[in-house]
Order: structure tokens, then C-alpha cells, then sequence
């Protein structure tokens, strides 16, 4: 009997901000992936009918419907798919569209977090998929920040921001740092981003060296993080 098709709608905001290291992991283990575009298609089915959802990154914030409209109606369908507890992952602008979706305020945070730097597991982030990113630095590209949504579990902070990660049961996760980040793609980010690197003072040659330097270590961790947090949603 054939194996059913598991179906992942990634829903993009940004061209070059994709599934990256996750999508060959995805792929790999049999699931069909479809990339749906925020601001552009539907996202009511997509986010309704997929056995994985995953929310990814983008550099609007989730408190500008008033320039983007599109965001009532994609926190209205994500909020309508947390509630029936379907499995989903968002990754930056992710985690924070599903922190809102969970009734959580999202805001400004006043400080960007740009560049390479590890998380510090909370207790229940040792026990979690993220127990895989132990000392190893993940890529930071934010200046917004969230509170914990009601029911939701910290997995990670830094000394920046104390909500880098959450999960609710474990049909839900949200990590506010880019493990999908793909180190032989980040000349993309910065050519996309350089306006909000010069801004923020981000010497772009230092950063692409520490790319280089540290992205490889996220080849390994990144799929063993969502092969274990995939292995406990069917668990």
C-alpha cells in the first residue's frame, strides 16, 4: 500500500528567506513541499489543509497591517490553525505572527540583533528538539520581540531578547533566530537586507567571514532539530 503524501506549505514573505537547510530535510524524508507568498495567494487554504505549516521570515512586522493588510487575514487563518493544534514551525517573522496569533503583543524590541550568536537553553529547551543547537551560534536578524503567549513554554533567551524560542504541546514551535539560515547562501541576505545592515552599523565583510566561518555547523543540527521535533509530533 502506497505511503499517504505529507504535504508542508511554506508560506514565504521574502524571496531569498526559504525553507533553506529545512527544505532538503523535508524533502528527503518524502514531504511534499509547496512555497505559498504572503501578500500575494491565499493563505486561508494552505494554512487550513497542510499537515505541516511552516511561517518563515520577512522583514515587515506583524503590527503594520495598517501598510500591509494581508496580515489580518494570514493571523486569521494562522490563528484558526494553532487552535485546532496542527502542527506548525515559524522561523523569525514566524514566530512572531504565531506568538499574535496566540493573543501575545508583538513590538519593537529597540535594539537589532544581527549576526551569529548561540542561545541559552531554558531547562525545557534542554529537553526539547533545541537541545540540538547546545553551544552551537544561530543566526540572528531581528530588532522585533514578543511577549510569551499564554500556555506557551520558553525554550530559549539571549541577553538581548528573553523570548528567542517557544513551543506550545508539541504541535507548535517558534524560533525567533534563523536555524534554516544556509551559510552558501548568505550573500543573498546580504544584498537583500543591506539597507538595514548599514543602518544598524553591521561591517557586511565581517559578517559574511562569520558566516563562512561558523554557518557549517548548522548542517548537521538544524535537520537533527526538526527530525526530532517532527519524530514527536507523530510520537
Amino acid at each position: 500500500m502506497p505511503t499517504p503524501t505529507r504535504r508542508v506549505s511554506a508560506i514565504r514573505h521574502l524571496a531569498f528567506e526559504d525553507l533553506g537547510l529545512l527544505g532538503s530535510t523535508l524533502a528527503a524524508r518524502g514531504w511534499t513541499i509547496t512555497y505559498h507568498e504572503a501578500g500575494l495567494d491565499d493563505l486561508a487554504t494552505p494554512l487550513r489543509d497542510a499537515d505541516l505549516v511552516v511561517m518563515l521570515g520577512g522583514p515587515i512586522g506583524v503590527y503594520e497591517a495598517d501598510r500591509y493588510p494581508f496580515l489580518n487575514d494570514e493571523l486569521a487563518a494562522l490563528r484558526e490553525r494553532l487552535a485546532k493544534h496542527r502542527p506548525t514551525l515559524g522561523i523569525c517573522l514566524g514566530a512572531q505572527l504565531m506568538a499574535a496569533a496566540l493573543g501575545a503583543r508583538v513590538y519593537p524590541g529597540g535594539r537589532k540583533e544581527l549576526g551569529w550568536g548561540e542561545v541559552k537553553l531554558t531547562e525545557a529547551g534542554h529537553a526539547s528538539p533545541l537541545a540540538h543547537l547546545a553551544g552551537r551560534p544561530v543566526l540572528h536578524w531581528h530588532g522585533d520581540t514578543f511577549d510569551l503567549p499564554t500556555g506557551a513554554t520558553r525554550l530559549a533567551s539571549t541577553d538581548v531578547y528573553e523570548n528567542q524560542a517557544f513551543a506550545v504541546g508539541t504541535h507548535a514551535l517558534a524560533l525567533q533566530f534563523h536555524v534554516e539560515a544556509d551559510y552558501r547562501r548568505i550573500e543573498q541576505w546580504l544584498i537583500g537586507h543591506t539597507g538595514e545592515l548599514s543602518a544598524a552599523g553591521i561591517d557586511i565583510p565581517s559578517l559574511r567571514a562569520q558566516s563562512r566561518e561558523i554557518g557549517p555547523g548548522l548542517d548537521a543540527a538544524a535537520p537533527a532539530l526538526l527530525d526530532d521535533w517532527l519524530a514527536r509530533l507523530t510520537g
